[in-house]
């Protein structure tokens, strides 16, 4: 019997199984809720089982990479913001350092530690969110409620470093955009233990649950073999027992400086996924906590003197010459500025005028200042590394988030390239839900974690 095509399979044309009854070809998405509004399976049915499964992408093609590369380097922030918006300061992080790995500079300690915090805190959210809606697709929504309670608990932390909750534009070339606020350590330890209490919850609700398990234990499962063969990476690589970690294999910010383990299990179904992804938030609720122990203060490059001045009057000052003392004066800035000034740009940013405006301060009060910032924001100036390329990667929440960023010595990017982490897991989809359910589908691709934003770049 001739082999269908493709696209008679898609089309649910051609022969049967071949047994006498008559395969039932069944759509799930674009426009089904599990499916994000942006992907497809074509499944072809036996009874209630998948015989065969086609997993299509492209709903959602954003053309972040030739977006990135229209403006200027900093101007891709707020497009990383949207790859994994689930957890973008991760995004932010790593775009960022991969310029900088291209230009040669190093961010200072203090900046190393907060990137460590805010990107272990956005794991957190990101797993909670995973779990929570993975658990009511199985109709636990209390699960899901309780997730969303944690997850609001640290989204009020990063709101208060960012000035946002989700589209958060908190990275920079060279640095971040503000210093941590005052207290903000004291803010972090109760919220990660309201989120660790409620982890205990859920592990008392679902982990040894039998309805849970018997809908997780053995499904979706990929042996380690497979899962290597695909170069899937994150939790559903350790949860094959690979205990591979970009953090640990390849340690850049802080991650080499506070303890943590890499969690692991052997099984590859998708009960290990969340027994990973579980354990995970402690450590990464571990990491950060440990970070903030240790956070340097870092250097200040001028001593203040005199009370503090309003921006307006700072400026008006130094329109009139009277700029005697001027860059000893501190200025109060505005709520949405806070974290900005000297003495926390010395702290947080690369000391390279090449590539980190300068604070506002500088750039109120001396025509240095204001020039410099000019530069850097005029369209054919700006940050302009030397030719060449840079691959920098990083561990995302679901695996290996890479960028490849490629200079011709201009004042924008030639090329920018994401390795993304959710397309090596949807290219191995079909093996993981061929021979199951169908009511085990959504499930297992709620497991696999996808994020449309990074998947169809």
């Amino acid at each position: 019997m001739a082999e269908r095509t493709t696209r008679e399979f898609m089309l649910g044309e051609g022969s049967g199984t071949g047994s006498g009854s008559q395969a039932l070809h069944v759509g799930v998405g674009p426009a089904h809720p599990a499916m994000h509004g942006i992907i497809r399976i074509a499944a072809e049915l036996d009874g209630e089982i998948i015989t065969r499964a086609d997993v299509e992408i492209g709903y959602l093609h954003r053309a972040f990479e030739k977006e990135c590369e229209v403006g200027g380097w900093n101007n891709a922030i707020p497009y990383t913001d949207r790859l994994n918006y689930v957890s973008p300061l991760i995004n932010n992080f790593g775009y960022a350092h991969a310029v900088e790995k291209l230009l040669g500079i190093e961010v200072t300690e203090r900046c190393r530690y907060i990137r460590t915090i805010m990107a272990e805190i956005s794991r957190v959210c990101d797993h909670l969110t995973c779990v929570g809606a993975s658990a009511m697709e199985l109709g636990a929504f209390t699960v899901f409620l309780y997730m969303i309670k944690a997850r609001e608990y640290l989204w009020e932390l990063v709101e208060a470093v960012t000035g946002a909750r989700l589209t958060i534009s908190y990275g920079r070339v060279g640095g971040v955009k503000a210093d941590l606020p005052a207290g903000f350590a004291e803010m972090a330890r109760p919220a990660f233990k309201e989120t660790r209490e409620v982890l205990d919850e859920v592990h008392r609700l679902l982990t040894g649950n039998r309805i849970f398990m018997d809908r997780m234990v053995g499904v979706g499962a990929l042996s380690r073999e497979e899962t290597i063969a695909y170069a899937i990476t994150g939790p559903m690589l350790r949860a094959a027992g690979v205990g591979y970690d970009v953090r640990r294999a390849q340690p850049h910010w802080a991650y080499d400086r506070v303890e943590w383990e890499v969690p692991t299990r052997t099984d590859g179904d998708n009960y290990a996924r969340y027994l990973v992804r579980m354990a995970e938030m402690e450590q990464s609720m571990r990491i950060a906590e440990q970070a903030l122990e240790a956070l340097p203060g870092g250097p200040i490059n001028v001593d203040f003197e005199g009370r503090p001045i309003d921006p307006a009057s700072y400026v008006d000052q130094g329109k009139q010459g009277k700029t005697g003392g001027l860059l000893l004066l501190p200025i109060t800035l505005s709520p949405n500025l806070e974290g900005q000034g000297r003495a926390a740009q010395a702290r947080v940013n690369a000391h390279d005028k090449r590539v980190v405006l300068p604070p506002k301060e500088t750039t109120y009060g001396s025509i240095e200042g204001l020039m410099n910032h000019f530069m850097l924001i005029m369209e054919g100036y700006g940050i302009r590394p030397p030719q060449g390329e840079a691959y920098f990667a990083t561990e995302g929440a679901n695996g290996e988030l890479g960028f490849y960023v490629v200079s011709d010595g201009g004042d924008r990017p030639y090329r920018v390239r994401c390795r993304p982490p959710c397309l090596p897991p949807l290219a191995a989809l079909h093996r993981m839900i061929e021979g199951e359910m169908v009511a085990d589908l959504v499930p297992t691709f709620g497991s696999v974690n996808m994020i449309g934003g990074e998947l169809d770049r």
